[in-house]
Formats: structure tokens, sequence, C-alpha cells
């Protein structure tokens, strides 16, 4: 079999070039001129500045210590007994720890977003700098940098298969990226009035984006067109999020409340007050979450009803756990000495982990409420954070432009 069979064409040039810069590297002269004329590469010239100088080393390198790396953990659970490898996941319990694997550099502005792919070791990050940078989350290694957007980006979302992503920004336009095509932006979409601060997806041909326009906005994406507008908010809304099903969004606002929608009807079916700031992100409770928030909320036990249970974190220092059928707020959790700006849920439904202006990261055990641990993030103001779904890693990103990879165990 070819590597035309195996690599896709973007791919293969990408081989190409990098073993001609080890080729000239190593000083095999004549046999970089040979492979340049029969891979149609001879314009190629080795600069040590160039993305392809030591990518052939640095990728073999990599290839070896994950390789390392299994054979340890593979010898490892060999050794476990029999019962304990058939009931227990160590990967849905382990919790990052300090200090931070990796340092991501790149940016030259502070970091507005990060977002782990959902089906590879991928990780995107976006900046105030207009540009949506992509990982190996792995090895650390810098792989590209997205450009379109004229302002601030400020999300970034992959559809359920990974195969599109989507980025918002302060430009006042979503972009949608085929990640098939070599990243192509395939769609601009317009409509909103000023900085689109938040965007998710529905299906995988709807998407749902906030805006400082004070709306949130329903897009086709076979069209390009938006097919509804929810208004209500009075003022800027900072985030959306959708249940798996998609039947019910939340949204969070500088008005200092939290919303749930019916995206279909674009009817207000909530409005959950309790905050005393600026609300600046808001999601549903993921159905392996409901039984350890029952159990926090003095609620008996029962099934989980997608959409019951929302979070929110706020600039007030608290995240407000509400019941979204009652609107009521159920449990405030305390700990936090500054803004907190973003959270994700653990794999594991029992931990969520939020990040904060105080420059921390804080676990919150679900069951009882309380701040579990404590670890300094970075150097400056903590903006976003994410799980990877396919390995034990979180990402943070700060305003002092730098996103930290946290190995989990």
């Amino acid at each position: 079999m070819s590597f035309d069979q195996i690599l896709p064409d973007r791919q293969l040039k990408e081989l190409q070039k990098s073993v001609l810069d080890f080729m000239h590297t190593q000083g095999y002269t004549e046999s970089a001129l040979v492979f340049a004329r029969e891979s149609g590469n001879e314009g190629f010239i080795a600069d040590p500045n160039d993305r392809h100088h030591n990518l052939l080393a640095k990728k073999w390198t990599s290839v070896i210590r994950l390789q390392k790396k299994i054979m340890e953990l593979e010898s490892k659970l060999s050794k476990q007994p029999d019962e304990t490898r058939r009931t227990t996941t160590p990967s849905t319990e382990w919790l990052p720890r300090p200090p931070a694997r990796t340092k991501l550099t790149q940016h030259r502005q502070p970091i507005t977003r990060v977002r782990f792919h959902p089906q590879y070791t991928l990780l995107a990050t976006a900046s105030e700098d207009m540009t949506v940078k992509l990982w190996d989350a792995e090895s650390g290694d810098f792989e590209r940098t997205i450009k379109g957007h004229t302002k601030a980006v400020q999300d970034v979302a992959f559809d359920a298969k990974g195969s599109v992503m989507v980025t918002c920004s302060a430009d006042l336009t979503l972009r949608v990226w085929d990640v098939t095509a070599d990243y192509k932006c395939v769609r601009t979409l317009h409509g909103h009035d000023h900085c689109v601060s938040a965007v998710c997806f529905l299906a995988a041909d709807r998407l749902a984006s906030a805006s400082r326009d004070r709306t949130v906005k329903i897009w086709d994406l076979t069209t390009g067109y938006c097919v509804k507008t929810l208004t209500g908010h009075a003022e800027w809304v900072r985030s959306v999020d959708a249940t798996p099903d998609a039947r019910l969004l939340c949204t969070a606002s500088n008005d200092q409340s939290v919303r749930l929608w019916d995206p279909s009807s674009g009817e207000c079916k909530a409005d959950m007050r309790g905050h005393s700031n600026v609300v600046e992100t808001a999601k549903f409770a993921p159905p392996n979450a409901h039984a350890c928030l029952r159990r926090l909320a003095g609620l008996p036990p029962a099934e989980p009803v997608p959409g019951l249970f929302v979070i929110s974190a706020s600039r007030d220092k608290t995240l407000c756990l509400w019941d979204t059928t009652t609107a009521q707020l159920l449990h405030t959790f305390i700990g936090h000495d500054d803004w907190v700006r973003d959270f994700v849920f653990h794999p594991s439904g029992k931990t969520i982990i939020s990040v904060s202006d105080d420059k921390t990261m804080r676990v919150w055990d679900l069951a009882t409420g309380r701040c579990s641990k404590t670890i300094d993030a970075s150097q400056h103001f903590t903006t976003c954070i994410d799980f990877s779904s396919v390995s034990p890693l979180v990402a943070t990103g700060s305003v002092d432009t730098e996103v930290s990879l946290w190995a989990c165990r």
C-alpha cells in the first residue's frame, strides 16, 4: 500500500518536507536532491526557522516516549489483581496534579478558550490575538495557526464527530472550519450586532450563539442563515449551552441572570436569579452527575432528567446550582477569592473543576459542595478550562497568554 493511500495530500507533503529537512540536517545532500526531485519538492530550502525543521526527530521521539509509556502502563496493569481490573476505572477518578506538565506559549494576547477535540488528543486554543492555535495535547507540540477573524476570538466548538470546528469573535462573526479539509473556512455567519461571546452545537447542522447584542441566535449550517433569535436578556449574553438532545438551552448574562430556553419556540422557560454580579458561564449537568447533585440538594434519588440541573459561575466569586423546573437556587459553592471565569464537569460526574481570577483551579465535591483541592493554576487571571474526553488531561488558559496542560493521576 502506498503512502498516498494512507495519508491525505497535506500530511504526505508535510512528511516529505520533514524528511528533506532531516536529510539536509544530517548532510545527505545528494540523496536530498534526488528525493526532492522525485517527490516534487525541488524548491524546498532547509531553514532552521521553518516549521518542518527537526519535526521528524520530534515526532519520532514522541512516538518512542508514548510507546514506552504504554509498555509501562501495560506492565502495571498486568500486576493488578483481576478483581481490581474488573471493578475500577482509575481514569474516571483521576484529578489534575501540580505542577503543570506542559506550558504552551505561542499566543501573544490573553487566552479566551481552550477546547479539546472530541476524538483525538488535539487541543484548540483561542486568544485575543485573533487566532486559534492547534496543539498535540500528548506531546505539547504546536501544530498550526488558524487565521481569519479580525478581532479577538472568544470561543471554539467542535461537533460531536470532530469534523467541523466553529469559532466566534468580537468581529461580530462566526466562522465554520472544515477539519477534514485542512481547516478550510467554509462559511462565515453574519447577523449579530456586537461581539459574539460563545457558541455551541445543537446538532451536526445547527448552532446556537450568544452575543453582547443581548441575543442568542440559532443558525442552520447548511444555509448559513439565522433561523431564530432569542431575546430576553437585558445585557450582554456571555455563554450558551445545550442539553445532549438539544431540547433546552441555558444562557448566562451580565444582567446577573441564568435563563433556560426552548430553542424550537424561542420561549424563555425560566429566569434564575441569585448571583450578585455578572454571570460568566452556565452549563447543564451531565446525567452521571445527577446522583451527587440530588444528594447535595437533599432530593430523593431518581432517574436523570436531561436539563434538570444547571451550574453557573459568576464574578460574585461563587458557583451556583439551579433546579431548572422550579428556578430555585439549590446550593452555592463558596471558596474562590475573585471572579469565577469557567468550570468543567469531571468525567466521573462526582466533581467539577473551576478556574478564577484568583489564579487558582479548584476541585469541588458535588456530593458535599465542598472544595476538596486548590491548585495554583497561573501567574495571572485564569480564564478557561477543559477536560479531554480521550486522555486524562486538563487544559487551562490565562491572561498571561499561556496555556497549561495538567496530567491527571
